[in-house]
């Protein structure tokens, strides 16, 4: 865990890159495709030919003698929770940022487009139980704890089980959300059936952050590779081809499993490498909403 002063530098310095890039690229992009789910009384003005007559408001067209009609606009406000990954997996990056470092960034971009909305934004800290649960509010204040949180915070436990946090996402949040589910997705459980579930009662998006040797496995000769999540050690011949294809080989299995459920649960996902920039994902994702 970083001392005060560098945790401060470290939010300070995501803070300045994420608000920006909330403020100049994705205002307009995150409002138009995460719309309230209603719409509120505005304000009342004299009709003109070609208004709804079921919108004309009768006890002020009585008053004046002249036809008046409701005007409403659409109700913003909504809840964004984010489901973040925790598990030891996310400290991994060799090609790049680290996966949590990677995470941090998006979640907090997400973060600081949702209150320049006016939306309220909770979280989520899941590794293979909830971790950390922090309830949705608006404000700059608490978009910061959640930076803080989300750079500094330290499981209890390594593994990961996204059923659970789905499950927990359900449960705990009564009035519907737009949910980010922040994950590198290295899970064999199975989470199809309560992915479906939460996407019926709340708007799920599915965020990869994954890192480039996830897929590949360099021709380094004999390694030891160390399991972030297990806490294994193995020794591993990299010189050889079969080992090779065989890494290659269930990078893809898993990638394909992940398509498919996404694909069938109704959740629209963007995938990030370590060392590349998010903004290009995101957007898309934003866009594919409209």
């Amino acid at each position: 865990m970083m001392d005060a002063n560098e945790l401060i530098r470290k939010i300070r310095r995501i803070e300045i890159k994420t608000r920006g890039l909330s403020q100049n690229i994705f205002a307009g992009e995150y409002h138009s495709a995460f719309k309230g789910r209603g719409v509120i009384f505005s304000e009342v003005r004299e009709y003109e030919p070609g208004d709804d007559v079921r919108d004309i408001d009768w006890n002020v067209t009585s008053r004046t003698n002249k036809p008046y009609v409701k005007v409403y606009e659409e109700e913003r406000e909504l809840t964004v929770m984010l489901l973040i990954d925790v598990s030891g997996s996310r400290d991994f990056g060799a090609c790049g940022d680290s996966k949590k470092e990677k995470m941090a960034e998006i979640a907090a971009t997400l973060a600081f487009s949702s209150i320049q909305n006016n939306d309220k934004v909770g979280v989520i800290f899941f590794s293979d139980k909830i971790e950390k649960f922090i309830p949705p509010k608006k404000g700059r204040k608490h978009i910061l704890l959640i930076i803080r949180e989300i750079i500094n915070f330290e499981p209890e436990s390594r593994g990961t089980d996204i059923d659970i946090a789905l499950k927990f996402l359900t449960n705990a949040i009564k009035k519907r959300s737009t949910a980010f589910l922040l994950s590198d997705f290295i899970d064999n459980h199975d989470y199809s059936q309560s992915m479906t579930i939460a996407n019926r009662k709340h708007a799920l998006y599915a965020v990869q952050v994954y890192d480039r040797r996830d897929a590949t496995m360099p021709n380094v000769g004999l390694v030891r590779m160390h399991d972030m999540e297990t806490g294994r050690d193995l020794w591993v011949d990299t010189s050889s081809k079969t080992t090779r294809q065989s890494y290659a080989k269930a990078w893809y299995e898993r990638q394909q499993k992940l398509s498919s459920i996404t694909t069938k649960c109704g959740v629209d996902m963007a995938s990030v490498s370590t060392d590349e920039d998010f903004v290009k994902a995101l957007l898309t994702l934003f866009r594919r909403r409209k």
